[in-house]
């Protein structure tokens, strides 16, 4: 029982860190409940991971995805590409978007500069990761855990005390838009009016933000990867002693699962109605200006909602919260990007390194991870209509869908084969590449929000 719990929280923070705190309000700020819709699809995944994905993969002994797949398929091409894959979507999504929300909460919170606080946030987290590794991180994540939902639920209830409950959320998020905008109004535009469709989950299907048949059967996929896949998620549960441990695990997350919808998505909402000039600015002169984004502030909803509600003593909880989630998100995905990194690609290249230099190698990369993830960070600040949250999961569904396909078909249909499996994922990935980049260069930066598609800044 004691472990299936520590299991199950670490598989729960190793998946909320700040981009969901700042990311998930920003959303619900901009656009509703809709964003929520990840949430509810984890819960259901998160058991096809432990019923169906975890039996298959400790019976082979697996330590890290790429090794499955070369178990499973032979060869070593399958292996190296999507550990490849695998640390490109860390630097472009995980660690670039929670050191760029990490650092804004920092930022609007005590004022210091934005690539400051990211550097404070670097050298605690490396430390703790450096100095005990997994188990330590797991052990640091139920504490975590514990602080995280607790300071969560906390800022719910005086935000919703605030307003007058649910009721009041619904009669004053529709009313509610920034009195800076009057003056930014363009004719036939509503880029600053509330979502009509913010209290809906899944939308019809020609819908530019939720349709339902693109969330269902679009966004699925790249949450198969994620939940089903990727080194982040899946080594917590290879850390279980047991199978059924593992799966106690994944019913403990799904179920923590369903909090941050109430937690993170409707304070988000909140923040709107209580200071629409600052998160619900749309004036590019007067965003810059508020949170130094022409795209918009949405992402400040959360750190907002804290500043002006709670009390100085718990808002010193907040600040522990977020630190705590950018720690635990930060420290399972160096952990298990140095793994990926000397298991499957540099031991392919030296074949007899020590176990010292392999520590040495996966902590250099780390580094260089981490450098080209600061790098990108002005670009993620101006793309998506400024929501964060929307930037991964894009990101993420150009280039990762096929290995979920992969995964699914290499458990379930013995007779797939190496050769079918890698010129597949060659072709899908040439045409994930070509989508977003088309994507990129066409789209303006309002992305695919009806709250920034009628703007033309």
């Amino acid at each position: 029982m004691k472990i299936t719990l520590h299991v199950g929280l670490s598989l729960f923070v190793s998946n909320i860190g700040t981009e969901h705190f700042i990311g998930l309000s920003g959303s619900g700020a901009a656009n509703g409940i809709s964003v929520g819709a990840w949430e509810f699809n984890a819960i259901l995944l998160l058991q096809l991971l432990g019923f169906v994905f975890i039996p298959v993969y400790i019976a082979c002994g697996t330590v890290t995805m790429p090794e499955y797949l070369s178990k499973r398929f032979g060869g070593v091409r399958l292996r190296v590409y999507f550990a490849v894959l695998s640390l490109i979507l860390y630097i472009f999504t995980k660690c670039s978007g929670d050191l760029f929300t990490g650092a804004l909460f920092i930022q609007q919170s005590l004022g210091w500069d934005l690539y400051l606080s990211i550097f404070i946030l670097i050298v605690i987290t490396g430390i703790i990761t450096i100095a005990g590794g997994l188990t330590a991180v797991i052990y640091t994540d139920t504490m975590q855990a514990i602080l995280m939902v607790g300071g969560g639920l906390t800022l719910m209830g005086i935000s919703f005390n605030k307003i007058g409950g649910y009721d009041g959320l619904v009669r004053r998020y529709m009313s509610e838009e920034a009195s800076t905008n009057v003056s930014y109004r363009l004719p036939n535009t509503t880029c600053h009016e509330p979502d009509p469709n913010a209290f809906r989950m899944l939308r019809e299907a020609d819908d530019d933000y939720m349709p339902w048949p693109g969330f269902l059967l679009g966004q699925t996929p790249g949450s198969i990867w994620y939940w089903c896949a990727d080194q982040v998620i899946v080594q917590r549960l290879l850390a279980a002693k047991s199978v059924s441990h593992a799966q106690g695990a994944t019913l403990l997350a799904g179920f923590i699962k369903i909090l941050p919808l109430f937690m993170m998505v409707m304070p988000g909402m909140i923040s709107r109605i209580l200071y629409a000039d600052e998160v619900a600015c749309v004036d590019p002169d007067i965003c810059y200006h508020i949170c130094q984004s022409e795209a918009g502030c949405t992402n400040i909803a959360y750190p907002r909602l804290v500043l002006g509600l709670m009390p100085d003593g718990l808002r010193g909880l907040m600040m522990a919260v977020m630190v705590a989630a950018l720690m635990s998100d930060l420290d399972s995905i160096f952990n298990s990007a140095s793994t990926l990194f000397t298991i499957d690609i540099y031991n392919r290249i030296r074949k007899n390194s020590s176990v010292r230099e392999d520590m040495i190698v996966g902590r250099i990369f780390i580094l260089v991870m981490i450098g080209v993830s600061i790098a990108w960070i002005p670009v993620i600040k101006e793309i998506q209509g400024g929501q964060i949250f929307i930037y991964i999961q894009e990101i993420t569904d150009y280039l990762a869908p096929p290995f979920a396909a992969v995964f699914l078909l290499a458990v379930l249909v013995p007779r797939v084969n190496e050769k079918g499996a890698f010129w597949s994922l060659m072709i899908a990935l040439l045409t994930g590449i070509i989508r977003m980049i088309l994507v990129f260069v066409y789209h303006d930066s309002g992305g695919v929000t009806n709250q920034t598609t009628d703007q033309t800044y």
